[in-house]
């Protein structure tokens, strides 16, 4: 089969209507508004209502992206959805998603790459777009981080929120569409940042429920000196590779972790400010959803055109990371 080149030819999102402010943490766990936004630039973030599972928001993003695009569901070759709050165990989230949006003639499963899932489920995607062998792939992004917080820890409770973000990938004709990508993952960063009750090495029970191993878990000085580091690397090896400079990008996308991991990377990568996506302070850090929520909001007010370079670049647990050099258009 020929190989061409993948893009992205709609993208969409959707977050959730409740709203938890800086304020209404305070009432909740020893911190204030100040420090928050001084500490992470997060000002509110997304919360679903109890019991809204992962699915539900992943395919309201997808069923925007459709809407957008004039494509029916039932067109769609393959779902990939990265998320680290599936809906259960299994089946996957991608099998539930495909159910609920009608999309009979897909296969799909799920992907687990935390902050960097979106990144790698966009260059698997991709994979089947250029060999030929799909033509249309739809890519979700969706956590459900409030269903894994402690919101008694206030080192974590301040960092995250909800939401859900959506691209459909196709053939791209001309110069557009994915350029580059690098991925990479390091295991021995897992103690910093990770989830430990659950899985098959402390399966739930009444312990590792007392013992809060089902939250989050994270060592955020360490994090923070890793993710500014590796957001760094992974940028300026693609941008080199490709005999591209900074200055060459219309938008740089950052993973929405915190304001200050962004800000060192952009300076170290001297870009300016206005050329750098940032959501952070109205939805916290949504883990797979942040870059494709970013492209959604960038694309829906014109800070993204037909032809624009876009670098999109992530950090996260695992350590995961990774970088995708884009042409934006059809």
């Amino acid at each position: 089969m020929p190989e061409q080149s993948a893009t992205i030819t709609a993208v969409s999102h959707y977050v959730p209507e409740g709203r938890l402010t800086n304020r209404d943490l305070e009432k909740m766990v020893d911190t204030d508004d100040r420090w928050i936004m001084e500490r992470t630039g997060i000002r509110e973030r997304r919360i679903v209502e109890q019991g809204t599972p992962t699915s539900s928001l992943g395919a309201e993003a997808a069923r925007r992206v459709l809407s957008e695009r004039g494509v029916e569901a039932d067109e769609i070759d393959l779902i990939i959805v990265a998320t680290v709050t599936p809906d259960m165990m299994f089946p996957s989230t991608a099998c539930v998603l495909q159910e609920k949006i009608g999309a009979s003639n897909a296969w799909g499963f799920d992907l687990s790459g935390a902050c960097s899932g979106f990144l790698y489920a966009l260059a698997t995607g991709a994979q089947f777009i250029q060999s030929g062998r799909h033509s249309k792939v739809l890519v979700v992004g969706a956590d459900v981080m409030s269903s894994i917080i402690d919101f008694e820890d206030r080192a974590t409770c301040v960092l995250f929120g909800d939401g859900a973000g959506a691209v459909l990938m196709e053939a791209a004709k001309g110069s557009n569409g994915v350029v580059d990508w690098i991925l990479g993952s390091d295991g021995s960063g897992g103690p910093y940042l990770y989830m430990p009750g659950g899985g098959s090495l402390h399966p739930p029970s009444a312990e590792t429920v007392e013992r809060k191993m089902h939250y989050v878990h994270q060592n955020g000085r360490s994090v923070f000196k890793f993710a500014v580091r590796g957001m760094i690397e992974v940028s300026e090896s693609i941008l080199q590779r490709n005999g591209l400079t900074p200055s060459d990008l219309k938008l740089f996308v950052p993973h929405q972790a915190n304001m200050r991991i962004i800000k060192a990377t952009a300076e170290k990568l001297r870009l300016d400010p206005a050329r750098v996506a940032v959501n952070i302070d109205r939805f916290a850090n949504t883990t797979a959803a942040t870059i494709p929520i970013c492209l959604s909001e960038a694309s829906t007010d014109g800070t993204i055109e037909e032809g624009d370079l876009l670098l999109l670049v992530s950090f996260g647990a695992g350590f995961t990371w990774g970088g995708i050099l884009l042409r934006w258009g059809c």
